[in-house]
């Protein structure tokens, strides 16, 4: 484990540090387009810092290769290699498009060649297991097949959300996180030796992550844009990959003991064929509704439009920083009700948990205006925002010198409304834009504001 706290923190470090470089080279090249329409944000942001996570990539498996508890996963397989390959061609592809904006189908082509170039170093799907069936062999075909579009399906569906500010980076954090527990649990818990890459892989991804969100936490100083979140969506698949199509069932012997007992060893056989899908669930979702309500109206699959999960929680009446918070909590809830599922399926409480916060999620969706109130010994503590405003007759008339300090709650709202109003009017559309591109479709200018119009309601 100290091995892979010590990947996770030199790659979080190496992104960290290079991203404030990274950040002055956008600006300098130009790489900071003009704010769209569907855009949040409300200042031309420089995007490209997808640099300093392949940085923070490279940077970890080089540390990976020189420790001596992980220097095997190199010498045994071809696996990290293939992940820096693809990974790679892809970065250079997001980076073309973050300043030049490259065509759709030239993204989708470079997604499936970066997807095959790992397919032909050995990570690729060999073997699935199926419920009620058992282990099923794929021919070479199929597993290219099914590993090319599982690594195109993943990139965009990360692409997707890439839409607030800290909501792209801290979701594939999460479920990074929720991966790692349980591929971690597959080496050392069963012993086998094939889910070691997968590990590295999320550990290196967390770094990745946890690195460039202070940089890109509301409000945002730098975007991640496609060269970033292609990049961390490929990482995510290549350790879906190796753990689904590389860890053979059999050697978990779940056929020993009863037939109960094999009922319940059989889940964490069939985890790694559902785990990939919970934690890119939110994405996922996100995904799918854009294409069906796309389609719908008469629109291309791949045209940008402002109505993805994270702008209708700004609709609802969301802040930013609440809507990725509810985002983050639903992605959370998902991977580790899943992986804890998977440590303990015959555990009931496991279920009422994850029943109870799925229950208090929608609560939080449907409270958009609560706003909680620290307790008075933290006034000092939180931020002006959860603070207790006092009541007019506690508040002092004027002060020695006849200036008036009176605070008037009901102004302060009215206020703070007004801006918050103010912040989401729709704005004059530009050429380009970071945040909310999709990975493999071109980013709209909207002739007119109909459809920015549409959402304010």
């Amino acid at each position: 484990m100290r091995d892979y706290l010590l990947t996770l923190c030199v790659t979080a470090a190496v992104t960290y540090l290079l991203t404030g470089p990274v950040r002055k080279f956008a600006i300098a090249i130009g790489a900071m387009p003009a704010i769209r329409a569907r855009d949040v944000h409300r200042e031309p942001t420089p995007r490209l810092g997808g640099i300093a996570m392949f940085g923070g990539l490279c940077a970890g498996l080089i540390v990976a290769d020189h420790l001596a508890n992980l220097d095997s996963v190199f010498d045994l397989s071809s696996e990290p290699r293939a992940l820096l390959s693809g990974a790679a061609l892809i970065w250079l592809i997001g980076v073309l498009d973050d300043k030049f904006e490259i065509d759709a189908l030239i993204k989708l082509g470079g997604q499936m060649i970066a997807a095959a170039v790992m397919v032909l170093q050995g990570l690729t799907i060999l073997w699935l297991p199926i419920p009620g069936v058992g282990t099923v062999a794929l021919t070479q075909w199929q597993g290219t097949l099914l590993t090319v579009a599982l690594v195109v399906i993943t990139i965009n569906a990360v692409n997707f959300v890439d839409g607030l500010d800290g909501l792209a980076a801290g979701m594939v954090l999460i479920a990074s996180a929720a991966f790692f527990l349980y591929t971690y649990r597959l080496w050392y818990g069963h012993m086998i030796e094939a889910a070691a890459p997968a590990t590295l892989f999320t550990a290196i991804l967390m770094g990745m992550c946890l690195g460039f969100l202070p940089h890109n936490m509301h409000p945002a100083r730098i975007f991640m844009g496609d060269s970033g979140s292609m990049l961390i969506g490929l990482v995510l698949a290549a350790g879906a990959i190796s753990v689904t199509g590389q860890v053979d069932p059999d050697t978990m012997k779940i056929f020993e003991g009863s037939e109960r007992q094999a009922t319940h060893a059989m889940l964490p056989v069939f985890i790694p064929l559902l785990l990939p899908l919970t934690i890119i669930a939110i994405p996922a979702a996100d995904l799918v509704l854009a294409i069906v309500r796309r389609t719908w109206n008469g629109q291309s699959p791949f045209a940008a439009d402002r109505g993805h999960l994270h702008h209708r929680l700004l609709e609802i009446g969301h802040s930013h920083s609440r809507s990725v918070l509810i985002m983050y909590f639903w992605s959370a809830l998902i991977a580790f009700g899943a992986v804890g599922y998977s440590v303990h399926s015959a555990s009931m409480w496991i279920v009422l948990v994850v029943v109870g916060l799925s229950a208090l999620g929608l609560i939080l969706l449907l409270m958009p205006r609560f706003t909680p109130r620290a307790p008075l010994w933290a006034q000092h503590i939180v931020p002006p925002r959860y603070r207790r405003r006092r009541r007019p007759a506690e508040e002092p008339e004027a002060s020695e010198d006849g200036a008036e300090h009176q605070q008037r709650p009901l102004d302060a709202e009215m206020e703070s409304a007004q801006q918050e109003t103010a912040a989401r009017a729709p704005i004059a559309a530009g050429v380009s834009g970071v945040n909310g591109a999709t990975a493999i479709g071109p980013r709209s200018r909207f002739a007119d504001r109909r459809e920015a119009d549409s959402t304010r309601r």
